[in-house]
């Protein structure tokens, strides 16, 4: 899925070439600049608007010119293999994880070359960037973004600290929505399938003028679930969603200007794990199906999202451009977790997250013949606020304390502020190095954070956001700190193309990831006196509640080529990235040093230092034409990535453990090998192009935490997907029938462990639980096997 046209072949071979290759590989990055310049016809503008335009350094550019490790992926590609939501890339890209959070429907878990963060709770930084239409999403809640009104997706991998900011230490993903253009349109999509699957989504664009449009996509996604919650009756791993985006586009040639706005509202059921073990105490058996669950937690899920964001371009000249993008967003979840999926509210823990940011980004743009390059400001002021309960009510009952209950209430405010350049320079252009160019950037950053942290122990069951009406025994944790992190990231890379099929890169960059509070930390419990004053007082408790930002080095070379004539293209990246000052946030069972009773205990540290060695092979070849008749073509495309990661040191409290850590959500091998065999095909009379599209994926043992376990760790596993897609020759009408996990291989994605482990990660035996009672080792799921229908027509 990862092929690309260098536009230098382009310019060498001539636009029908280029389009006749395109359009039999579905996939064509960077080019529909370069036609949109020299082809006036509406045949070429309207191959431009299909075609991939990579705009990893700002500022749109062939990928094959960009001395950067980036996947691009256009809407049509994801259109024709029946692709959901955007955790569909984690099959393709290498050394890439993208998944559903574990006890969530719509809260991302992202991971790029090693570096990631799974833990949703508020004060915890994200370690991957999302960006819809260049707005950073500051928070992982409502981030499975749905696949609908996209024009691509790219996948920016290693440190984006540059022209990224903050928290892309990992790589970035960048969600690209259509523009409107100036004709008519009306799109109809329906689909249907198994588990009761049911999808509309309609979008329309109206011009009212040359220059002004409107429109918009409205989208309603369901489906029955995959298992069954047996205690409640539910469908379990089921979707409910109702999703519109909107804008007004003014387009005057020189000026752009575009209003849009989104809304998401998702009402799919509580997803609760799958049990691994029989229940300690009561003895319940571990069911048959890994998608049902006994969980008995009452209420339901609710997220709501929405926001709206302003973009101004500007173009003052040939070479001068400046642009601006003011946004704000919200999101407000509630979420039922059956830590321990059983009917007793054993480790039962209900939680609400409320979001809020504005963001506002100013950049001036340049496009010279020997000098590009783009310099900005960045801005952001957000809120992230959750509480959440924690209730043991069958060890509480045990000791006298029914509905015994920590709660824990984090509220933590960001103010950031940056400023940034980078430059490339022609150096064929300035002092005669033919080929050769050179690129520089750096970005600074402040980034303060202020935290609030209310953690009390209450009898009674739930607190009053779920509820109840508790009588509180016990404050715990009432915590205020702030602090002002900066940082200075740099970026460097020299490339030089011999000719026009080969383009070859060193790079190094930087980025890092905020520092914050331990929105879990629980300080009665703080007996270390961190500054040596002979005392533990309130700059001890800040000293433990702090974490640090964390910081990754990347020296990546690459090279990236087009062969035979522009039937292949070839991507190669090798990679080594120190990563420094780790973050390690983690949860455990513990005491309550008040009242002595079993709590819930956040412990987060910079314990760790790790190294990353890696080879990732992207690329796209036309394999045959005219084989079973005129016309046709067989096609393959792939992505594969090896990443050696290790942990160099990793500290429990003066003991380094490093070489029984390990490095999670990160499997050694991933790839995936897509084959395309297309043929003119007349149905009803209409003329039009079948085509038949495999996937074969594989991703080597994944581990779920930095501590190996035998229950949750995922061995390798390989998928195989399956598409017949019909397409009229107008492209009016496309019908599609898509096979998903048609192997139907159970793998898990995340999972929750509160079980005694020895250092080595194997388990204390007999087992004993950490946290509750009955023993929390329960498991996620990916998607079983499914088939889905899919018409749809344009006007």
């Amino acid at each position: 899925m990862a092929g690309t046209i260098n536009t230098r072949f382009f310019r060498s071979t001539g636009k029908a070439g280029l389009l006749a290759f395109c359009s039999t590989l579905s996939l064509c990055a960077g080019a529909g600049s370069v036609l949109a310049q020299e082809a006036g016809t509406s045949e070429a503008s309207e191959a431009s608007r299909d075609e991939i335009i990579v705009s990893a350094r700002r500022r749109d550019e062939s990928l094959q010119d960009v001395p950067i490790a980036v996947t691009a992926v256009s809407g049509e590609q994801l259109e024709k293999v029946g692709a959901q939501d955007i955790t569909y890339l984690t099959q393709s890209v290498p050394n890439t994880t993208l998944k559903v959070s574990r006890g969530t429907n719509s809260t991302l878990t992202a991971f790029i070359r090693g570096v990631g963060q799974q833990d949703p709770v508020a004060g915890f930084e994200a370690g991957v960037g999302i960006y819809v239409d260049d707005v950073y999403l500051n928070r992982p809640q409502s981030s499975v973004l749905d696949i609908y009104d996209v024009e691509r997706i790219e996948v920016l991998r290693g440190p984006q600290g540059t022209l990224y900011g903050r928290n892309t230490v990992g790589g970035a993903i960048k969600y690209v929505t259509r523009r409107l253009g100036h004709e008519p349109s009306l799109k109809l999509r329906a689909s249907g399938g198994t588990y009761g699957q049911r999808e509309v989504v309609a979008t329309a664009a109206l011009p009212l003028t040359d220059i002004f449009s409107v429109g918009g996509t409205v989208a309603y996604l369901a489906r029955e679930g995959y298992g069954e919650n047996l205690t409640t009756g539910q469908e379990h791993y089921d979707k409910d969603v109702l999703a519109f985006r909107a804008s007004a586009e003014l387009d005057t040639g020189n000026l752009f200007v575009r209003l849009s706005g989104d809304y998401l509202d998702d009402d799919s059921n509580p997803k609760s794990g799958h049990r691994l073990i029989p229940s300690l105490l009561t003895g319940a058996p571990v069911l048959d199906d890994v998608f049902d669950t006994r969980a008995g937690i009452s209420g339901k899920n609710e997220a709501q999202a929405y926001g709206g964001a302003l973009l101004v371009e500007l173009k003052l000249n040939d070479e001068w451009t400046i642009k601006n993008i003011a946004a704000y967003r919200e999101d407000d979840n509630i979420q039922q977790i059956d830590f321990d999926s059983l009917p007793s509210a054993d480790v039962d823990v209900p939680v609400i997250y409320e979001n809020e940011q504005f963001t506002e980004e100013f950049q001036i743009l340049y496009e010279g013949d020997a000098v590009a390059g783009v310099a900005g400001f960045y801005f952001i002021d957000a809120s992230a606020k959750d509480t959440f309960d924690v209730v043991l009510d069958v060890v509480g009952t045990f000791i006298g304390l029914p509905g015994l209950n920590a709660n824990t209430s984090g509220d933590i405010d960001t103010s950031s502020w940056s400023v940034f350049g980078d430059v490339t320079f022609d150096l064929e252009e300035i002092i005669g190095l033919p080929g050769v160019e050179l690129a520089v950037g750096g970005r600074y950053t402040s980034d303060k954070r202020t935290a609030h942290v209310l953690r009390r122990t209450f009898i009674g069951g739930n607190t009053e956001p779920f509820g109840g009406s508790p009588t509180l025994i016990a404050t715990t944790s009432d915590f205020d700190g702030s602090k002002t992190f900066t940082d200075f990231n740099p970026r460097v890379s020299l490339s030089w193309s011999p000719n026009n099929e080969h383009n070859f890169y060193v790079s190094y960059s930087q980025g890092f990831k905020g520092g914050s509070f331990d929105p879990r930390g629980q300080t009665s419990a703080v007996s270390v006196d961190f500054d040596g004053d002979g005392d533990v007082d309130a700059d001890d408790i800040f000293q433990f509640m702090l974490f640090e930002p964390e910081e990754v080095d990347t020296i990546e070379l690459g090279w990236k080529s087009t062969l035979m004539e522009g039937r292949v293209t070839s991507n190669f990246a090798f990679f080594y990235s120190d990563y420094s000052n780790v973050q390690i946030p983690g949860s455990q069972g513990g005491t309550d040093p008040i009242t002595g009773a079993p709590t819930f205990i956040g412990v987060t540290t910079n314990a760790g230092g790790a190294e990353f060695f890696g080879i990732e092979w992207e690329g796209a070849a036309l394999l045959a034409e005219d084989i079973l008749g005129a016309g046709d073509s067989f096609s393959m495309s792939w992505g594969g990535g090896w990443i050696d990661a290790d942990y160099t040191e990793f500290l429990v409290g003066t003991v380094d453990v490093s070489d029984d850590r390990v490095v999670q959500n990160t499997p050694e091998f991933s790839g995936a090998l897509t084959t395309t065999y297309s043929h003119p095909m007349d149905v009803f009379g209409h003329g039009g192009e079948t085509s038949l599209i495999t996937t074969v994926s594989y991703k080597s043992r994944t581990h779920q935490f930095e501590v190996p376990n035998a229950f949750l760790d995922q061995g390798g596993y390989g998928l195989f997907d399956a598409s017949l897609v019909w397409t009229s020759d107008d492209g009016r009408l496309q019908m599609a029938m898509h096979g998903k996990n048609l192997l139907d291989r159970e793998y898990r994605v995340a999972g929750y462990n509160f079980l005694a482990q020895n250092q080595d990660g194997s388990f204390v035996q007999p087992l004993r639980s950490t946290l509750g009672a009955e023993g929390v080792e329960a498991a996620f799921f990916g998607p079983p096997r499914t088939v889905t229908g899919t018409v749809q027509v344009q006007f």
